[in-house]
């Protein structure tokens, strides 16, 4: 059922010549799918074909947008088990975990198309002209956001639907009005194969230009850099590691003309246990981040990587508990014998650091490619004299860290690297108790929770997922839910312009009904 092509605008093409397979993690072995290497002259035509289609894309409506991206929901839930099948074998992922990042999917290509039928995101901004004002009259101005052009996506690895093909950069930058040409994840071509032939058959149906979409495999970096430095290429989208996001962000800022590279990358995830967690609830939720860290092996990029707490009695006991369930819960497979190796790497090098006690480790005999996890345990100030320690290991994977006291704490939140998410477990008391802690970490991170588990990321309009660096490499922005349409879009202004000829959005009429900021007051009028 996978075509093994690399589809371009409205048909697949197969002009290279170096070949490549997917794994089974769980077999151990190659898939039976070959997948050819996109060329040097297929990259070229995917731009050529995304600029052209951009200069049409760009002027449809919201409601034909919105139409195109409920199509390819609706196309994706159309392939069926097949899907499903090749996500598993790819992947080693489980059946559900499958089905659920499909909903998941789907729900975020709709969810930008209800904010297209909305059309409010423009945020069109209106001042009227005073030509009588003294000393000096004011010209109209007015302003709205308007789509950057042609975008590549790269896939990633640990979402092979949801943060891939189809995946939420992709559903942005179309909803923004930007043609999108994917760069496939290698681990799971055959998936992004079925995603693809899914959005050219909606782009099809809702009469897109040629070009608002392809897709281009490669087993290596080459045909990313090439995309990435394509100057018909005006942004890229990113999930993975801090080494190829930086790479490809150096690679975007070295261009005649850069461009913003929106990567999301590493982090450790700070968890901070306040007293009255540890007093009252210690068992309970040691018990229940051993589930979050080993979920899904651990392979999310909100893995709690990391737990900070005021040395004692009750932490050595939430450590105890830690430790005990962790090893209860039965190893998974990992999505790649090459990310298997890496976190058994990540493991042996911080377990061998000065003044780090392993807690928790695995020793049964597991599969082929299932992570065995691993809790070390380190005191406040080996953690900051070591940056080592810092370091995410992509996997079931976590660090105790035993503080001397509040301050201590304190100054390794101030002293960590920008994180996606940060929680607090405690009362509301602890809270008000511990200000400079919450500013601490509030400081470093996209999302700070109270009293919850980071990993689990809701799709909705206010959903930060992103943080300062190495988090991402713009904390100004979000790559999950609504408002991550932002990443594609530049302001423009229309000064004095004629009312018929000005954007719909920005006409005195306002032919769409949105909301707008008129004269400093939010109206439809």
């Amino acid at each position: 059922m996978i075509s093994g092509t690399n589809a371009i605008g409205s048909k697949s093409s197969k002009k290279g010549n170096k070949t490549f397979k997917t794994f089974d993690p769980k077999q151990n072995k190659d898939t039976e799918w070959t997948f050819y290497e996109a060329s040097a002259n297929e990259i070229d035509e995917a731009v050529d074909l995304a600029t052209n289609a951009f200069k049409v894309y760009k002027d449809f409506s919201g409601a034909k947008k919105a139409g195109f991206l409920e199509a390819i929901a609706d196309e994706i839930e159309a392939i069926g088990d097949d899907l499903i099948y090749t996500y598993c074998k790819e992947s080693g992922l489980p059946d559900g975990r499958a089905r659920g990042e499909r909903g998941r999917t789907m729900g975020q290509l709709r969810a930008f198309a209800n904010l297209l039928k909305d059309g409010s995101w423009v945020e069109a901004v209106i001042e009227k002209a005073q030509p009588n004002r003294e000393p000096m009259p004011k010209s109209d101005i007015r302003k709205m956001l308007f789509p950057l052009g042609p975008v590549v996506v790269f896939g990633a690895s640990n979402f092979p639907l949801a943060f891939s093909t189809a995946g939420g950069d992709t559903a942005s930058a179309l909803a923004a009005g930007c043609p999108v040409i994917v760069k496939s994840h290698p681990m799971h071509a055959g998936t992004g194969e079925l995603v693809s032939s899914a959005i050219i058959k909606a782009a099809e149906k809702t009469g897109m230009p040629n070009g608002v979409f392809s897709n281009l495999n490669s087993s290596g970096i080459e045909v990313g850099q090439q995309l990435v430095k394509h100057p018909k290429v005006k942004a890229v989208g990113f999930t993975g590691s801090i080494n190829g996001g930086t790479a490809l962000y150096r690679l975007a800022n070295e261009r005649d003309e850069p461009i913003p590279v929106f990567a999301e990358m590493g982090s450790i995830n700070p968890v901070v246990v306040l007293p009255s967690a540890l007093e009252n609830d210690g068992d309970a939720w040691a018990t229940k981040y051993a589930s979050s860290i080993t979920l899904g092996a651990g392979q999310f990029c909100t893995n709690p990587g990391l737990v900070l707490a005021v040395k004692g009695d009750k932490l050595d006991g939430f450590i105890k508990t830690l430790s005990e369930e962790i090893v209860k819960l039965e190893p998974t497979c990992m999505l790649h014998p090459n990310i298997y190796a890496k976190y058994n790497e990540g493991k042996k090098e911080l377990s061998a650091q000065s003044g780090v006690t392993i807690t928790a480790d695995y020793k049964k005999d597991t599969n082929a490619n299932t992570a065995k996890p691993s809790i070390l345990k380190v005191s406040g100030a080996d953690f900051l004299a070591n940056t080592k320690l810092h370091r995410e290991v992509f996997g079931p994977f976590s660090v105790v860290v035993e503080c001397e006291n509040t301050s201590e704490l304190e100054a390794i939140l101030n002293h960590l690297e920008g994180q996606l998410t940060g929680t607090i477990l405690g009362s509301e008391e602890d809270l008000e108790n511990n200000s400079g802690v919450v500013d601490a970490l509030q400081s470093r991170v996209g999302r700070i929770l109270f009293n919850g588990v980071p990993t689990g990321v809701e799709v909705n309009s206010s959903m930060v997922h992103g943080g300062p660096f190495p988090a991402t490499t713009d904390p100004r922005f979000t790559s999950v839910g609504t408002s991550a349409i932002k990443r594609w879009v530049r302001p423009v202004s229309f000064q004095d312009w004629p009312n018929k000829l000005l954007p719909l959005a920005l006409q005195n009429e306002n032919p769409f009904k949105i909301t707008r900021l008129v004269e400093g007051e939010y109206t439809k009028n």
